[in-house]
């Protein structure tokens, strides 16, 4: 058996402004109705032989990994919450750890969360071609045949052969120029080094313990912390900051004598950029990749995406990415789009929220959307999934109006307990003790008036919280 490791980190920097910090591009349908890491589960369940796969993500994901995963209908999964994010090496070791705890020697399939494949039944097959490698001990990784002379991957010059599939890896190599990379890839020696593994969990141990002992031995301790809580594994904070920082590459893979490399063709993108999603595209005749309420005249070779509540005309555009949000919009040229974290920078330095999260801020409840807001008020459009519940709060500084657009809440406010239906509304005054229930089999959606001195986030004091936030 296969056991899948989805690596779920990321900053959400490269896909502003829709990707960001709360949301990266992993948990965002781009191409096609799910999401990058639904479909990497989706992919891992098509080898036949895998089993309930082990998820590495920051604790700020956590609900939304749980959610995606049961959207799919995964059960079984281990969501490992790392309290601090230290690199893929030590991530693969408690990901690994947490695999021998039932075999030692089980194969990891180890995947990052935010990658495209085109073509799947390709890659299926080059996992199965690399599964004998593996079980020989072999530390094999994927190399993708390079369609062009990129600078922006890593590469792998392969080596003698080991077995009809693979090759013993040469040299892992750092992103080229482009001279350099156009003699890599006419050489036919080198590979894109796609950042995905197959390899027993035991031999990663031991081959991490051999080239990289200091990281070994600080995972061993934050392993010991585990603790778990709800459907996820958490791990102490303290422990997990003391070890060492590094990539998998570096830690292992570039000082181990085992390492394997099998090519694989299959239409790979790390979607790394706005315009890796427009060639990943489907476009129409004139180049352009759209996606939303778009309407063009004139333009060519250019990207577009826009929300449901807003148009976006284009006028004698080439090469050209334009992203609309509720609260954002990136107008780009599309062989600039690389920089766009030193506007996420920009945002950072001042102090703003734009880079942190969307308007629409997505709960293990639901989800609420700030409409409007301005000095002693805020509006906001809550949805609450059925069955859902909000945690039993109370507010220091501000007094809630609520009123029912569809479905049927149940409010506890102070000692009462009550129905609203549609049309209906409640005043939940400063300092009362209140909480939220969609009591209905449909989702319960309500406009929230907030006033008060002080409406931020952090104004919540929750006595009771199904979601251990209590």
């Amino acid at each position: 058996m296969i056991v899948p490791v989805i690596l779920s980190g990321g900053s959400g920097t490269r896909l502003w402004p829709l990707s960001r910090k709360n949301r990266p591009k992993q948990f965002l349908a781009l191409v096609g109705d799910t999401t990058l890491f639904q479909q990497t589960v989706e992919r891992t369940r098509k080898l036949g032989n895998a089993g309930a796969p082990i998820v590495v993500c920051s604790e700020d994901h956590r609900f939304t990994v749980a959610e995606q995963l049961q959207e799919l209908g995964v059960t079984g999964a281990s969501i490992l919450l790392e309290p601090a994010a230290r690199n893929t090496a030590p991530a693969i070791a408690l990901a690994a750890m947490q695999a021998a705890r039932n075999d030692a020697d089980a194969i990891l399939l180890v995947l990052p969360a935010d990658h495209l494949i085109g073509d799947e039944a390709s890659f299926v097959a080059a996992v199965m071609r690399a599964a004998p490698l593996a079980t020989q001990d072999w530390l094999v990784t994927f190399g993708i045949r390079p369609e062009a002379p990129e600078t922006g991957f890593g590469y792998i010059k392969r080596a003698e052969g080991v077995s009809d599939a693979g090759f013993k890896v040469a040299q892992f190599v750092e992103k080229p120029n482009a001279e350099t990379a156009a003699k890599y890839v006419e050489s036919g020696d080198f590979d894109w080094n796609s950042g995905m593994f197959l390899f027993k969990a035991s031999r990663y141990l031991e081959e991490l313990q051999k080239h990289s002992p200091a990281i070994h031995a600080a995972t061993i301790k934050v392993f010991a912390s585990a603790q778990p809580d709800l459907d996820f594994v958490r791990f102490d904070k303290a422990a997990m900051v003391e070890v060492p920082d590094d990539s998998i590459d570096y830690a292992v893979m570039e000082k181990t004598d085992r390492a394997a490399v099998v090519p694989v063709s299959c239409r790979w993108s790390d979607i790394g950029s706005w315009s890796a999603l427009w060639e990943a595209a489907h476009k129409d005749a004139d180049g352009n990749a759209t996606h939303g309420d778009v309407i063009m005249h004139d333009t060519r070779n250019t990207l577009v995406r826009t929300h449901e509540r807003h148009m976006v005309a284009t006028i004698g555009l080439d090469d050209v990415v334009i992203v609309a949000t509720p609260d954002a919009t990136l107008v780009a040229a599309r062989d600039k789009v690389q920089h766009v974290k030193k506007i996420v920078d920009q945002l950072s330095s001042a102090g703003r929220s734009e880079h942190l999260a969307h308007r629409q801020v997505y709960r293990p409840w639901g989800s609420y959307d700030s409409i409007d807001m301005g000095e002693r008020f805020q509006v906001k459009r809550i949805v609450v999934k059925p069955g859902s519940v909000l945690s039993l709060q109370m507010h220091h500084h501000r007094a809630e109006h609520w009123i029912v657009v569809s479905g049927t809440a149940e409010v506890t406010c102070g000692e009462k307990v009550f129905l609203l239906a549609e049309n209906q509304s409640t005043y939940i005054p400063l300092g009362v003790t209140h909480r939220l229930r969609n009591v209905g089999k449909v989702p319960l959606e309500l406009i929230e008036v907030q006033s008060g001195s002080y409406l931020g986030e952090d104004d919540i004091v929750r006595f009771e919280d199904v979601y251990g936030r209590a």
